[in-house]
């Protein structure tokens, strides 16, 4: 297994039409480096001005712009495209952080609704209460692909890593983010190579970054980490693409000299 890895890092805006022509312009020139793999940031086609705005443009699963948009730059580029998230209804009036995945004849094969949901009151009063428009997802998703498993998750998931445990195995690991400035200046690199390094699977974090019109900062350093936590690729803060190829022989090498995920022993680690 070689296959090159692309991560795509946005600083969206409040305008859905102007975030997914920039969108088509950095999955391009992942598919002019080559890439076969596309990750997407969280929120790649709107930033909303408030916490509200985002529902106003959740649709249902399977039939709405946005996700036939995915479909079409998938088909259209011949990319596996993994896109972030964006909103789909839920039942009751709140929305569903949703990332889709979509292989290269623009057939979806996989969505997975971010289960954990970021309500935290950070220093200097910076405060987030996603559960108010938001419902969490209840299941991890992992889907087959050409160069094996793909575990999703969203964001604030990184901070738990028994979801990604539960991908044990699994070669590759999305994290499509909105981290704050603030946050991932503290712990974003840590975190990703901490996933990268226990799960021996290759990271593919693809982050917003920048300043957005709501007057919140994103971090950026969207990156590529391999199975010993090497990171391969990176981008500061803007727009960009971060391209590295992820080796199959290398990621056996690594588990095989390092047997951790046949060490383990789940039945004693308690609930």
């Amino acid at each position: 297994m070689k296959v090159q890895l692309a991560v795509v890092q946005m600083v969206s805006s409040d305008v859905v039409a102007d975030n997914l022509a920039r969108a088509g312009s950095l999955l391009e020139q992942a598919a002019a480096g080559g890439a076969e793999l596309v990750l997407l940031p969280e929120n790649f086609a709107l930033m909303g001005r408030d916490e509200k705005a985002k529902l106003a443009i959740m649709e249902r699963d399977g039939d709405g712009p946005i996700q036939s948009w995915l479909a079409a730059q998938a088909q259209r580029l011949g990319l596996w495209l993994v896109g972030g998230s964006m909103p789909l209804a839920a039942a009751d009036g709140r929305c569903y952080a949703a990332c889709l995945v979509f292989d290269p004849t623009g057939q979806r094969q996989a969505r997975y609704d971010k289960m954990h949901l970021f309500d935290v009151d950070l220093p200097g009063g910076e405060s987030y209460r996603e559960s108010r428009t938001i419902a969490p997802g209840s299941s991890p998703v992992a889907v087959a692909t050409p160069w094996g498993r793909l575990g999703l998750s969203i964001c604030y998931d990184l901070r738990f890593p028994e979801l990604y445990r539960s991908y044990a195995g699994a070669e590759l690991l999305v994290v499509p983010s909105a981290f704050t400035r603030q946050t991932g200046a503290a712990h974003w690199e840590c975190l990703l190579r901490s996933r990268a390094i226990e799960n021996q699977a290759y990271v593919l974090a693809a982050d917003q970054g920048g300043l957005h019109e709501n007057g919140r900062q994103t971090f950026g350093g969207s990156m590529i980490i391999d199975p010993w936590g090497q990171v391969l690729a990176r981008l500061d803060q803007g727009e960009g693409v971060a391209l590295a190829q992820a080796d199959g022989e290398f990621l056996q090498r690594c588990r095989s000299n390092l047997p951790a995920l046949r060490h383990a022993r789940p039945a004693f680690y308690g609930a």
